[in-house]
């Protein structure tokens, strides 16, 4: 008996450490498939407010990707030919509605340039917070990366290119940046993940613009001036526009939406788009 119940305690405690650690890694990890799985995380997501996109320019385009697959972008193209392009990634929630207009705004703004809003998801869009925690949480890495560069082979050589995301966006915006190696001459992230693999950041070829909101409480500043830090040291800028807002603050279908930040940080964007782009 006394046996048993020593065994137990021990599990008890095996079981509580694991516990701990777990809460501590994901509570101090950027990673996104670990804070796809906090409860927390996906609280401060509320589900999108209702919205329908309707198509101005814009078009779904399909592409093989190089692990043999079909990938899919919505294409805004230019009025007239260029070699101008910018890249947009949609938040957790996938490629949605919302990020369908962003992309045509995001056009019309800067003119003269082909605007791909990437689809990482493979099709599917999530509705709820829980939908969306399991797309991010499920996200083969290796399959994101196969869709960009194979949009980028679909696009060809000697394109300029810049990048834009927001929060998972933010993320991929700046992988997306180091895969289009020398054609990309600049990268928006708002509050994405900072990236954390010195290896990858040193293959860094462009500036970064970096938009961030103070109440975030994933994204810390600590981390924020790290990345900061480090892109520095490649020989490239890093700018940082603080917000006092909360994470997801520059998101349309979000609740806490905060227009005013959302407006200014916007002025910024546009800005360096058009500066590293050359309109």
């Amino acid at each position: 008996m006394k046996k048993t119940i020593a065994l137990l305690l021990l599990f008890m405690c095996i079981c509580n450490a694991s516990t701990t650690f777990a809460q501590s890694c994901c509570a101090n990890s950027t990673d996104m498939k670990l804070l796809a799985l906090r409860t927390d995380f996906k609280s401060s997501h509320p589900a999108p407010l209702p919205f329908a996109y309707s198509a101005e320019k814009g078009a779904m385009m399909y592409f093989t990707t190089p692990d043999g697959k079909e990938g899919h972008a919505l294409y805004v193209p230019a009025a007239d030919p260029t070699d101008k392009v910018l890249l947009i990634f949609h938040e957790w929630w996938g490629l949605n509605d919302y990020i369908k207009r962003e992309a045509e705004i995001w056009q019309k703004k800067l003119g003269n340039v082909n605007v791909y809003a990437v689809d990482l998801y493979d099709g599917k869009v999530a509705a709820t917070p829980d939908e969306a925690s399991q797309l991010m949480g499920n996200l083969d890495a290796k399959r994101a990366e196969s869709i960009i560069e194979g949009l980028l082979k679909k696009i060809g050589s000697g394109k300029q290119i810049a990048t834009l995301g927001w929060c998972m966006g933010g993320s991929w915006s700046f992988t997306a940046s180091i895969l289009s190696g020398s054609s990309n001459v600049g990268c928006v992230m708002y509050y994405g993940f900072p990236e954390k693999d010195n290896s990858k950041i040193k293959k860094l070829k462009a500036d970064v613009l970096y938009i961030w909101g103070s109440q975030d409480q994933y994204i810390t500043k600590p981390l924020v001036d790290e990345l900061g830090k480090k892109i520095e040291h490649t020989g490239h800028t890093f700018t940082l526009h603080a917000y006092n807002a909360p994470h997801a603050f520059a998101n349309p279908s979000n609740p806490k939406y905060d227009s005013k930040s959302a407006e200014e940080a916007g002025k910024y964007t546009l800005a360096f788009l058009k500066e590293k782009l050359g309109l």
